[in-house]
């Protein structure tokens, strides 16, 4: 349950997201920092939270068929994407990566609360980007403000839904939740490597834009070495 209620802060961020955009767009080299700084918080949650787990619990076949499953996904996925013509294919596909987001979040809480709590701020900064890249596109075929802003809601919904079928896992024997962690490393892998830094190389770069992604790593590594 407390996986679920977590994902409101995600939610809530892919909603400000959206309004930002509505109100007033930041600049291309804004977005480009945060987005490194996104990318490094999501990696360290992944390498310090998530990694762990599944080497602790050692069970090679399960982590194989999950990782394997996680790439071909993500990958299938990035090819939905590819071929999205149109608001409502554009909608399917974004909406489909949210309740990605919302699974792994939710077979973080599998792993740990501490590793649930890590892992929501980095989707946090994750999201914020999806609502505002996403009203950009909306706000070419919609005119109101407002149903942009509730469209991007509406779809910000899958994180609980997501999140929500995570939970079982937590019943199953430790190969197969072994199996969902390795499943969910892949995901966040792909969304540091081929979501996040490459739409942030298509933006304005500097040494300073791209510090940005060790200062969200270190940063996340501080923050969990402070808490208990």
């Amino acid at each position: 349950m407390s996986a679920i209620l977590y994902t409101l802060i995600p939610l809530a961020a892919v909603v400000i997201g959206a309004w930002l955009a509505v109100v007033r767009r930041p600049s291309p080299a804004f977005v480009s920092a945060m987005q490194h700084l996104a990318a490094g918080v999501v990696f360290a949650a992944a390498a310090s939270e998530i990694l762990p787990q599944i080497k602790h619990d050692a069970s090679p076949l399960a982590t194989l068929i999950g990782g394997a499953a996680g790439v071909g996904v993500m990958l299938l996925l990035k090819e939905l994407e590819g071929r999205a013509k149109g608001p409502v294919a554009m909608l399917g596909a974004v909406g489909i990566d949210i309740f990605v987001d919302g699974l792994v979040l939710g077979l973080a809480f599998v792993a740990g609360e501490k590793a649930g709590i890590l892992l929501t701020i980095a989707l946090t900064l994750e999201v914020l980007f999806i609502g505002l890249a996403l009203t950009g596109e909306l706000s070419e075929t919609i005119t109101s403000k407002l149903r942009v802003v509730m469209t991007v809601l509406l779809l910000g919904l899958l994180l609980p839904v997501g999140a929500a079928v995570a939970m079982p896992v937590a019943l199953l024997p430790t190969p197969v939740i072994v199996g969902f962690l390795s499943f969910g490393l892949m995901a966040l892998l792909y969304l540091v490597t081929e979501e996040l830094l490459v739409e942030a190389h298509e933006r304005p770069d500097s040494p300073l834009i791209s510090a940005m992604f060790f200062v969200g790593f270190l940063g996340l590594l501080i923050l969990e070495e402070l808490m208990p």
